[in-house]
């Protein structure tokens, strides 16, 4: 029985490995093919990696863990997902794209902040380099997290030993293959993520009886785990919508958009992108739900509500499928882990090393250094995850609200508005990211509760930094020639 998994999971381990063989003898030669693929993903490829990127351990793990505990009212969650990805889709891909092209070919977003600026005392791309490494460095733990528990739930090894084996393949795959390996890898592993999520919920609402009897078992357990208004309040309804707003500040995400090939494929991937997330989020909360249903009627004890994926994947399916949805989470793991890795050794390699420690440095010692970066931070976020309690939903959140509220309104700024200013740029990042930071460790409550459990900390971070850019160019511009006619000339591009 536990061979037939065994199997599924190591031809999947191979798969990763022959894509990042391929990606290295097709393109990472040069600091641009290593770090951005030469910026010729086709739209299929785009979408899949930003989605799969995008939708970590928390999808197939995190997410069916929340509906499992609180039901309907974790749908929200969802929903602002849905937006958020869609309006960046719209606002910030297809002008991302042509700017960072325009502004000196940057091929990182702290790149692309100095040059839209013309920041030439570099101050604003190492702070946003710092922020990238930080928040990166603890989202890329949450990923080891969800590895190590995989492991354990589903095999009965140690969780330390899953923390190593899922680092281990990301880490070998992105180390040689560099950008293109981990896009190529991201597109098999969302199609099988999207198969996971559609074969796992259908096959267990057949099990509890259909549809109605599902709604039905609900009810029955608990009616208040069907009403999605339960024990909400417009704030809380507010929080968890506002995830969406992570999505304009995600620097593994947006990576993506300068990557395409042309501006002209955005809509492609856009229509892509939004169906397979659409198809993909409902397939997590619904077998989050089902699950429900389902361990009430067996009798079945889940310990960790984060796992019900796995449990249910090990009991309904013969050893060979169940490898094959093991494989999906370890899809949506290390896809993620892999874009994370990359990003942050790329702030490391470009943004550090050759801007402090070797100006002159050639393509090769760029892409050697950012391997050696590949692993250290690979080293670190297996450091950070040693603890098995920690709650993948929790840190990704964390992470999520960090990126959003420093980057966020940064990004759509920068690209809409002639007169933001470097030093309006610079002081949003901050503000931005210790407003998060302080909402979250701050010993203050309210009535007894946290503030990040009165409001997600993304929307005070969020309007902080929105609110700072805005004022600070405001007391701080200047015009400058140079600036507004790269600005000019994209604007007209998009008209």
């Amino acid at each position: 029985m536990e061979f037939g998994r065994y199997i599924s999971l190591a031809i999947y381990f191979v798969l990763m490995i022959l894509i990042g063989v391929y990606a290295y003898r097709k393109s990472a030669k040069d600091i641009s093919g290593y770090m951005l693929g030469g910026r010729n993903l086709s739209p299929s490829v785009t979408a899949l990696s930003a989605g799969a990127s995008d939708m970590s351990g928390w999808m197939l793990m995190g997410l069916p863990g929340a509906m499992f505990i609180s039901g309907m009212n974790s749908v929200w969650v969802g929903i602002g997902l849905l937006i958020g990805a869609l309006l960046n889709y719209i606002i910030v891909a297809p002008r991302l794209r042509t700017y960072t092209e325009l502004a000196n070919d940057a091929i990182t977003l702290p790149d692309y902040f100095e040059n839209r600026f013309n920041n030439n005392s570099h101050i604003l791309r190492v702070v946003a380099s710092v922020v990238i490494i930080v928040f990166f460095t603890v989202y890329t733990s949450s990923g080891v997290v969800a590895g190590g528990k995989l492991f354990e739930s589903a095999f009965g090894l140690s969780y330390e030993l899953g923390l190593y084996i899922t680092a281990g393949v990301v880490v070998t795959y992105t180390l040689f293959g560099g950008f293109l390996a981990v896009s190529l890898t991201d597109f098999v592993q969302g199609c099988i993520m999207f198969l996971a999520l559609i074969l796992v919920p259908v096959v267990v609402v057949l099990e509890v009886g259909g549809i109605n009897e599902l709604q039905q078992s609900v009810t029955a357990i608990d009616p208040n785990l069907v009403n999605m208004f339960h024990n909400v309040t417009l704030i809380s309804i507010i929080s968890a919508m506002a995830w969406g707003l992570g999505y304009f500040g995600q620097p593994h995400i947006i990576v993506r958009f300068m990557a395409i090939r042309s501006v002209k494929d955005i809509p492609t991937a856009r229509n892509i992108g939004m169906s397979w997330m659409f198809v993909s989020i409902c397939g997590a909360m619904a077998t989050g739900f089902a699950g429900i249903a389902y361990a009430s009627s067996r009798g079945l004890v889940v310990e960790d509500p984060e796992t019900i994926f796995i449990v249910l994947s090990q009991l309904l399916f013969n050893p060979l499928i169940a490898g094959f949805l093991l494989a999906a989470i370890l899809a949506a793991i290390m896809s993620t882990i892999s874009s994370q890795l990359l990003v942050t050794s790329s702030s490391l390699t470009n943004d550090f090393y050759q801007l402090f420690c070797n100006k002159s440095a050639t393509d090769k010692q760029l892409v050697f250094i950012g391997r050696v970066s590949v692993c250290c931070v690979a080293v670190l976020a297996i450091f950070l995850a040693r603890d098995p309690n920690s709650s993948i939903l929790d840190i990704v959140s964390n992470a999520w609200a960090g990126f959003g509220a420093a980057f966020g309104p940064v990004v759509i700024l920068s690209l809409y508005w002639k007169k933001m200013t470097k030093n309006g740029a610079l002081a949003g990042i901050i503000s931005g990211a210790l407003t998060v930071l302080l909402w979250i460790y701050l010993p203050i409550t309210i009535n007894g509760a946290s503030l990040s459990s009165v409001i997600y900390e993304i929307v005070p971070g969020f309007i902080i930094c929105l609110l700072t850019v805005y004022v600070v160019s405001l007391v701080t511009y200047k015009p400058s020639t140079e600036i507004e006619n790269v600005f000019d000339k994209m604007q007209e591009i998009h008209q």
